[in-house]
């Protein structure tokens, strides 16, 4: 059983071209060498300006944009977690979809963004599809690992539904729109999903003059790590299975639950949902 693995989070500033965001992504995977995964932020693909329609970016799962994805994890032997808008035949919306590339280059698992977010003045559900399954939990670098999007922060069913499914920690890609309070709800709710579930928690954020950016995580006691600003910026940091095990020994806060069933046994296999 691994002991733990290295975290990177790729924050980048989001671009409306999807071959600069390749070249970011090209940039921060030479600086995450031994890194486990590196993670980035939703809407990495092509972040949309006014105007912009999806379908006008959005590729199939094994298109060109995912290929470049899954060769760059190869050459750098890590994993890679990268949301892309996936098209989707005969729908005028698309998919707002989270592919984990394996380290062999591989389409390791998929998810598609499960809560819409149909609030605060934005209406994702005219332009995306809602996923009709929840995230799935997998093994990275031996570590059960799950992942979810963004307004998905907002629903700690979906945390606990991973974390019964095994689930030591939960990174969250997130393109976190700023405006009044909003990065202390970031930051609020990142740390309630890993306290309440003894995980640890990690938000990469997308940055910009749209966006929150503050990439961060919390270890399961809700201690914070490090925080990044308003651009392109790398944390590396280490998730330790004993960080873990030793908060769950004395807060066993979930072997008390009374309500909502019981913790998950074993990992489910890798797959796509």
């Amino acid at each position: 059983m691994a002991a733990g693995i290295t975290l990177a989070l790729g924050q980048v500033v989001g671009s409306r071209d999807p071959g600069e965001n390749l070249a970011a992504a090209r940039r921060l995977a030479a600086a995450a060498r031994g890194a486990d995964l590196l993670a980035l932020p939703e809407m990495f693909m092509a972040a949309p300006g006014p105007g912009d329609r999806l379908t006008d970016v959005a590729e199939p799962l094994d298109g060109p944009f995912v290929r470049t994805l899954g060769r760059l994890a190869r050459a750098h032997e890590l994993f890679l977690l990268a949301p892309v808008w996936e098209a989707v035949a005969g729908e005028h919306r698309v998919g707002n979809t989270a592919v984990l590339l394996a380290p062999d280059g591989t389409v390791a698992a998929t998810y598609r963004k499960f809560h819409l977010f149909d609030a605060l003045g934005q209406r994702e559900s005219d332009r995306m599809l809602p996923g009709d399954a929840p995230p799935p939990v997998v093994a990275v670098g031996g570590m059960p690992l799950g992942f979810a999007l963004c307004y998905d922060l907002r629903f700690p069913e979906l945390f606990r539904h991973l974390v019964d499914g095994g689930a030591e920690a939960v990174v969250v890609p997130a393109a976190w729109y700023a405006g009044p309070h909003k990065a202390d709800h970031w930051h609020t709710l990142l740390r309630a999903r890993a306290i309440e579930n003894t995980a640890y928690v990690a938000g990469v954020g997308l940055a910009g003059e749209r966006f929150c950016g503050q990439s961060t995580w919390y270890d399961p006691f809700g201690l914070p790590g490090p925080r990044a600003g308003g651009g392109e910026e790398l944390l590396l940091g280490t998730i330790d299975r004993s960080r873990i095990s030793d908060v769950r020994r004395t807060l066993p806060c979930l072997e008390h639950r009374r309500l909502g069933g019981t913790r998950g046994q074993g990992l489910p296999a890798n797959g796509r949902q």
